[in-house]
């Protein structure tokens, strides 16, 4: 049975639509406000770095030290470009007429770092999800810093100061198959960009999630003649990049991941001798990894069929345990499915169209 809208609840519907629109802009319109708005102090003015120095003199010490410290004042502004002026501050004594970043919330104590940090990667950072989540700059750095210096100064190098939050992703990365991050070879930021980017989980590309895999793994890349559709796609089809108890990063292990999206071959539920009677079969035992020369014999009766030392399971075995073992170039490959080049039965290289029984290279 059909229904037919009137024009009556087509423009009901209409309106629905528009105010939902509306209260969402205006949800989101209000978060981001929030962000920009810097804190004020009504009625103070800025009284300079040496009236700080009189109560401050260890706090400034280790500041000059800092990044920040070594700026000309005329750059920075000082103290007071941060804290906020200090005229009320100095006069009545009171912590609250300066800004305490530790009292401040987020968007504020953000707000404040975004004066004058505000270019590059940090253009996107009113919408990334740190922010989102109601973090500041100053839960990740540490302006006044002490003693040894730290990069970019960060309250802990990487990758202990993600982790601090990341828990699971730490977990990840002691898995048996990780990146080399635990080896001091990559860190987080080696992948993302925590101040934010247009790209999926904070990744540094602007473009598909494959182009930062393939900056190191370029030989995944191509271009080849039968490819593989989730390389084109999205690496993370297939691996897990924090870590995986799978070799090579993979989600599963073979052959249940390849399942996911691929029949099981034919030949994993064929039983009985590892050849039919009739069929040409070169005996891997005998020849050792040899590559047999053109028109040698075979060691096999080829009236009654060559049986296989692993019974009649040998096929389920063969076809059901790892897929690449014989599709050994899944990421692309210049020849029919994933494969690797290969020795035909006549001793010739390569693929032609009356071999059936082909021996890889060893």
């Amino acid at each position: 049975m059909r229904y037919a809208l009137s024009g009556a609840k087509v423009m009901q519907l209409a309106g629905l639509c528009i105010l939902l629109m509306l209260v969402g802009a205006c949800a989101t319109g209000s978060a981001r406000e929030g962000m920009l708005t810097l804190p004020t102090i009504e009625g103070a003015s800025h009284v300079g770095d040496e009236e700080c120095a009189r109560c401050h003199a260890e706090v400034q010490k280790a500041f000059a030290m800092t990044v920040h410290g070594k700026l000309a004042e005329f750059e920075t502004g000082g103290c007071e470009t941060c804290h906020g002026p200090g005229s009320l501050h100095v006069g009545e004594g009171d912590t609250e007429n300066t800004f305490n970043f530790a009292a401040l919330n987020a968007d504020q104590a953000s707000a404040i770092c975004l004066k004058c940090h505000s270019a590059r990667s940090l253009t996107q950072w009113r919408g990334n999800m740190h922010a989102m989540a109601d973090v500041a700059c100053s839960d990740c750095h540490r302006i006044h810093q002490g003693g040894e210096p730290v990069y970019k100064s960060l309250k802990q190098a990487e990758p202990a100061l993600c982790y601090s939050c990341h828990q699971d992703y730490q977990s990840k990365a002691n898995s048996p198959s990780h990146h080399p991050i635990k080896e001091g070879k990559m860190v987080c930021t080696s992948c993302h960009e925590p101040h934010g980017t247009a790209a999926k989980g904070l990744l540094k590309t602007d473009g598909r999630p494959n182009a930062l895999c393939l900056d190191c793994h370029a030989r995944h890349q191509g271009p080849f003649v039968f490819r593989h559709a989730p390389v084109q796609e999205d690496c993370n089809i297939c691996h897990d990049p924090h870590g995986s108890v799978a070799e090579n990063l993979l989600k599963q292990s073979e052959p249940f991941l390849c399942l996911q999206c691929h029949e099981s071959h034919f030949n994993a539920t064929r039983t009985g001798p590892s050849s039919w009677p009739g069929n040409a079969t070169l005996d891997g035992t005998a020849l050792n990894g040899a590559i047999p020369a053109a028109g040698s014999p075979t060691t096999a009766d080829t009236r009654e069929g060559f049986a296989s030392a692993h019974g009649t399971d040998a096929w389920a075995e063969a076809f059901g345990t790892s897929c690449t073992v014989c599709h050994s170039t899944v990421h692309g490959s210049d020849l029919p499915s994933m494969s690797a080049p290969s020795i035909n039965s006549d001793g010739t290289r390569g693929w032609t169209h009356t071999a059936r029984v082909l021996t890889r290279y060893p």
